[in-house]
């Protein structure tokens, strides 16, 4: 997996760890049987999916939780990139380390670092490890921060079958996992119950084990120039990284975007591409990340599945576009099809 930009505040240590210098508290083992205490922690760490910082979707909100949590709660913060090509031992040694050096919670960003904290967490059975959108690894101190993303997915179908003036509209996964056929299931959904006559494009960049579809912009731009050529006119891409090479092409083409994980259309990244991104479906995982730091920092870490669904506002739309706003019609009827989804009128589907 090719690591397209790197953002990072340190660089990479060695083609196996990737970990910031930025500062470890705590106490330090030689042994991986020993680790710091849960309460009272003074770094926390997180670990980067593929793309690494500066995606400007999933990664980059997992980094602002932990910059929340140094500038709310006043402890040092560690970071971990991604390699090239690397694989499952990596992942192992990157988490060890962070564990070893006093570092609690360590969190790692996506479903990718499962098999990694299934082996390292029983190690450090006083440090506390969180996992984002992943619930197959539990433990006695694993949190398990997933979200309802076919909810948020759902009401951006609701919108791009209210915005869209052809009545065809587009859907790209990164990489055809589970977790994306999620947002898949959602916005189909949302388009049919919208508009049944409109007709949905759905196209992956990947298939596992290739994850180059979360990394790789310039799959995403293809992808978005296809659809956009057989007359859709609002695509949704749900591809981390390589979503800015979907927003880039619907820009081109004066047609809507559709944002994925963070509010995109105020990415400093994509601000060149802003008044073409309509809305972005949201994950909240910064305040995930926060709350998962604090409760360790309080002494009273968060354990077991916690999940964020539309009822808590852990998933959305965004509608920061004035554009969007405008849309009244549009307004409307995402708000009718949230209300109705968390009053349970609405069973969002979770795989299509």
């Amino acid at each position: 997996m090719r690591r397209i930009t790197r953002i990072a505040t340190v660089g990479i240590a060695s083609a196996a760890l990737a970990l910031s210098a930025t500062a470890c508290g705590g106490k330090k083992s030689s042994d991986t049987s020993s680790s710091p205490s849960a309460s009272g922690a003074s770094s926390a760490a997180i670990a980067y999916d593929i793309g690494g910082r500066g995606d400007q979707s999933f990664n980059d909100a997992a980094y602002a939780g932990l910059e929340q949590a140094k500038n709310d709660l006043k402890i040092k913060t560690a970071e971990a990139e991604p390699t090239d090509g690397e694989g499952e031992a990596d992942k192992v040694q990157r988490l060890t380390e962070l564990a070893r050096k006093g570092n609690n919670p360590v969190i790692g960003v996506g479903f990718s670092y499962a098999p990694a904290i299934k082996k390292v967490a029983p190690k450090f059975p006083n440090t506390t490890f969180g996992i984002i959108d992943d619930t197959s690894v539990t433990g006695s101190n694993i949190a398990n921060l997933v979200f309802n993303e076919e909810q948020g997915s759902y009401l951006a179908g609701v919108a791009a079958a209210k915005a869209s003036k052809t009545g065809t509209v587009g859907f790209i996964g990164g990489v055809e996992v589970p977790l994306i056929k999620k947002f898949e299931a959602g916005f189909v959904q949302g388009v049919k119950e919208t508009n049944p006559n409109a007709n949905v494009l759905v196209q992956y960049l990947t298939q596992p084990p290739n994850f180059d579809g979360f990394a790789k912009p310039d799959l995403g731009k293809a992808a978005a120039q296809g659809q956009l050529d057989k007359g859709a006119d609002v695509v949704y891409a749900a591809a981390g990284l390589a979503g800015s090479g979907a927003i880039e092409a619907a820009s081109a083409k004066g047609k809507w975007a559709i944002g994925v994980d963070s509010d995109q259309y105020n990415q400093a990244g994509l601000a060149k591409y802003k008044d073409h991104i309509l809305t972005s479906v949201t994950k909240d995982v910064q305040d995930s990340v926060f709350n998962l730091i604090k409760s360790v920092k309080d002494g009273k870490p968060e354990t077991g599945e916690i999940r964020y669904g539309l009822d808590k506002d852990g998933v959305g739309l965004a509608d920061s576009n004035p554009e969007y706003k405008k849309m009244t019609d549009v307004t409307a009827a995402v708000e009718k099809a949230k209300a109705d989804i968390i009053a349970k009128k609405i069973t969002v589907k979770t795989a299509p």
